[in-house]
């Protein structure tokens, strides 16, 4: 099957794009380039292949998750770099009104 000049100017208008004639020349033979290589592709004899949709088994690389007890605020404010009253302090960055 080949792509002919006439189809690349018909996808071209379709596509609202304004090709020189330089351009559908190399784009057909371009095209008519892909379109052999997919016929080629199909070609091949996949009978006995089984269909797949990875290359290889997936495989969890995560830790597995485990119950454990809370951090506490004691030990979470002792890192803190400013503590208030049990809280952490920030800068202000609104203004009060």
């Amino acid at each position: 099957m080949s792509i002919s000049r006439e189809e690349v100017a018909h996808l071209a208008r379709l596509s609202r794009l304004a090709l020189t004639d330089a351009e559908l020349e190399r784009f057909a033979a371009q095209l008519d380039v892909i379109v052999g290589a997919v016929a080629r592709v199909q070609e091949v004899a996949t009978a006995d292949v089984p269909p797949t949709s990875q290359a290889f088994g997936l495989v969890n690389v995560f830790r597995q998750d485990a119950v454990a007890a809370p951090l506490g605020a004691p030990a979470a404010l002792a890192e803190a770099p400013a503590a208030e009253q049990g809280r952490f302090r920030v800068p202000r960055i609104l203004a009060e009104d």
